[in-house]
């Protein structure tokens, strides 16, 4: 039987307390991480050179490039448009069968940041591969630039005139929209992989297996959104550093605050019992989710870690990153 979560007993006792000041010491740290490697703690006017200095440092055609020079962008914003439309679908089908209750689940929370992500993404490509294009175009016109061909190896008798990888980035420092989209990347990753592991390794083998049988839809919702986002990580050359994971256990935080307030003003089922603050493993529930966070975040870098050794190594002439 589900306790009343509106009455004052259900909060006012140590259970609560330990959980409370979990996550607030959790949320307060991941912002002080953030504060610190983001630059945020510098001057405005010094905050872009500061960020070059810090492993936050990005560029504009981050956004965009592919890992390889010999993989052309086109095939990335196709993977990113085709990624996009196939989650949008999915969601979209999710809320017409469901209702917007599916949003009281932190899997839905994450699956639409992904799909958020991929349209985000999609028009980020398209933008940076027409303004590539525009600005080669106008170079050409002038005589003062030729830049190799997208996906292409640059032609030698050109290497006078093109500009390097160090002086192309040092004229296209991230704008506020790139920086927003790695942000979410680095959400996402560490996100899909707790949704998916809470769901395939806790979850369905013991507590949910007996209550309902797996369908197209479960199955799509714990799989569709790893499988896209792990190509997604293999084709991109965007890097994944570690302090990032502050966004990830900010997003998680927010999400069982959430959770509290909705049962403080409704007394309701929770969408997952290790959140029931009437059990006395309640603290133990929310400290191993909580530091299920550091080996699902690390999971991902490690993959992406592991993506530009071999590539670097393996194809020296054509990695960028």
């Amino acid at each position: 039987m589900t306790a009343d979560t509106t009455v004052p007993s259900y909060w006012l006792n140590w259970r609560f307390l330990i959980c409370a000041i979990w996550i607030s010491s959790t949320m307060v740290v991941a912002s002080i991480l953030i504060w610190k490697y983001e630059g945020f703690n510098k001057p405005r006017t010094n905050r872009r050179a500061a960020q070059r200095e810090t492993v936050g440092s990005l560029y504009e055609d981050e956004a965009w490039k592919t890992c390889l020079k010999g993989i052309h962008p086109n095939w990335l914003l196709a993977y990113r448009i085709i990624a996009f439309i196939v989650m949008l679908g999915l969601i979209v089908a999710n809320v017409a069968l469901d209702g917007f209750g599916i949003f009281y689940f932190y899997t839905q929370w994450t699956f639409t940041l992904v799909t958020f992500y991929f349209g985000l993404a999609s028009s980020l490509s398209l933008r940076g591969i027409c303004k590539y294009r525009n600005r080669v175009g106008e170079d050409e016109e002038r005589g003062t630039y030729v830049a190799p061909t997208l996906g292409e190896n640059s032609n030698p008798s050109n290497a006078s005139k093109s500009l390097t990888d160090e002086e192309y980035h040092s004229h296209e420092g991230a704008g506020a929209c790139v920086y927003i989209f790695q942000i979410i990347y680095q959400m996402c990753g560490g996100a899909v992989a707790l949704t998916d592991c809470i769901f395939w390794l806790v979850l369905y083998p013991f507590l949910t297996a007996a209550d309902y049988k797996l369908n197209f839809m479960i199955v799509s919702m714990h799989s569709i959104n790893a499988v896209f986002l792990l190509g997604e990580a293999l084709l991109n050359c965007m890097r994944f550093p570690f302090f990032p994971i502050a966004y990830f256990v900010l997003w998680t935080g927010i999400f069982v605050i959430f959770q509290w307030i909705l049962h403080v003003c409704k007394s309701m089922w929770w969408p997952y019992p290790f959140l029931d603050l009437s059990s006395s493993y309640a603290p133990l529930w929310y400290l191993g989710v909580g530091l299920m966070h550091l080996p699902c975040y690390g999971v991902f870098a490690l993959i992406i870690r592991m993506k530009q050794l071999l590539l670097s190594r393996a194809f020296p002439d054509s990695y960028q990153n």
